[in-house]
């Protein structure tokens, strides 16, 4: 972008504050003086920018960890901008190699069009769709064709390739790359030129793919996108990021009872990281309420905020105050005074670990057909997920309608 356009076009205290909110919580903002003067032309000419997002259907359900883009995506749609939530229909057929230490098998058609519908379905609890610009990357990727993919090809270089993280350990450890695994990267950068695309998001594992779009935009002749890296979110346990396999997840689509419970269950610390990528108060909000708490308030009172508004987005005020008010019947009616205080070392602990070692239950197995069969709650919530770990602080734990303990992990 030249001098001129940028003397054109000056940084506005309105362009300063799209900023902060394009900053917000993310990891990377790259070139960020770039992304200010778009914002700086946007404002000046009236011409919304375009915002691109890529989402394989890998999967059939959406939880907390896949929100924290989807709420920068928001955000950015409520300043007045063109977001684009694009399926990668085409892309999901090669597979993602991101993070990978081995190749990902493609999907079947069928199970990308019953994952997209579902995406659609749980994206919409984030984002206005009606607004958006949802497009399909088979579009443009099914007519590129055999000599439009070697055009494409030539456009990158082998040994830039090979700067990739995940390709190089891979390469060292003899571990097998195929070849049409350096095509993702190179068809998700084609997306970018496709779509035009002024921004970029995606999780900080995404970074080389966002990067390569910049570069061929920049062989097509196009304004290079900037792009927007968010972290990935810790799950219940703390530790580890979310995700089903390590079962420290919230389900968008869980039932609210259980979704306020769980959140409730989070660590005092964690609750503050959920704030910032998670809730859509402002920042000057939840640092005076993050004072409050350093200065002697309950930080439950904090929790119950943050797992109120995180339940009304996905169910419903109504849902949300139904939750809450149940949450709080079963910890003040359910809990008998007195109940046995157990101290573990080990944080976070799988459920079934937890129920056994506090003597909840008497083996593991018992302890998971329990959860099975709906007969576990931690914090009054039930627990539904076997693979359920918890980590560091304090639980109380139910196991059926007499017994009962206060958990400490990690103490």
């Amino acid at each position: 972008m030249s001098d001129a356009s940028a003397a054109a076009h000056p940084i506005t205290d309105r362009v300063r504050e799209a900023l902060a909110i394009s900053l917000r919580g993310c990891d990377e903002l790259l070139p960020e003086a770039d992304w200010a003067r778009k914002l700086a032309r946007s404002q000046a000419t009236g011409t919304p920018l375009r915002i691109k997002f890529g989402m394989d259907p890998t999967a059939p359900d959406l939880h907390f960890g896949h929100t924290v883009v989807l709420n920068k995506m928001r955000q950015l749609q409520e300043l007045g901008h063109v977001v684009i939530p694009l399926i990668g229909d085409f892309t999901t057929t090669i597979g993602d190699p991101s993070g990978r230490n081995s190749t990902r098998p493609p999907l079947t058609r069928e199970q990308i069009e019953a994952y997209a519908k579902t995406y659609f379905d749980q994206v919409g609890l984030v984002i206005d769709l009606a607004r958006a610009e949802v497009r399909w990357n088979s579009e443009w990727s099914d007519p590129l064709g055999a000599r439009g993919m070697i055009q494409l090809a030539a456009k990158y270089t082998v040994a830039r390739m090979m700067e990739r993280d995940d390709f190089s350990k891979r390469l060292r450890e003899g571990t097998p790359i195929s070849v049409h695994e350096f095509l993702y990267p190179l068809m998700q950068g084609y997306d970018s030129v496709a779509l035009k695309s002024d921004l970029e998001l995606g999780g900080t594992d995404q970074k080389f793919n966002l990067l390569v779009g910049r570069h061929l935009q920049q062989e097509w002749g196009q304004e290079p996108q900037c792009i927007l890296t968010m972290p990935l979110l810790e799950g219940l346990d703390g530790v580890e990021k979310m995700s089903k396999s390590n079962g420290n997840y919230i389900g968008i689509t869980e039932p609210a009872n259980t979704m306020f419970a769980k959140v409730l269950s989070i660590s005092d610390t964690l609750m503050w990281r959920w704030f910032t990528l998670l809730s859509f108060r402002p920042e000057a909000e939840i640092a005076a309420l993050k004072a409050e708490v350093e200065a002697g308030r309950n930080p439950k009172d904090a929790k119950v905020m943050l797992a109120k508004e995180l339940t009304t987005r996905f169910h419903g005020a109504a849902a949300a105050d139904a939750a809450e008010v149940d949450f709080h019947n079963r910890a003040a009616g359910g809990v008998p005074d007195v109940i046995p205080e157990v101290s573990l070392a080990d944080a976070p602990l799988p459920i079934g670990a937890v129920l056994k070692q506090a003597g909840l239950a008497p083996s593991t197995s018992e302890a998971l057909r329990l959860v099975e069969q709906g007969g576990v709650r931690v914090e009054g919530g039930v627990v539904s997920d076997k693979g359920l770990k918890l980590g560091a602080g304090t639980y109380v734990v139910q196991v059926g309608k007499r017994k009962f303990a206060r958990v400490t992990l990690g103490g």
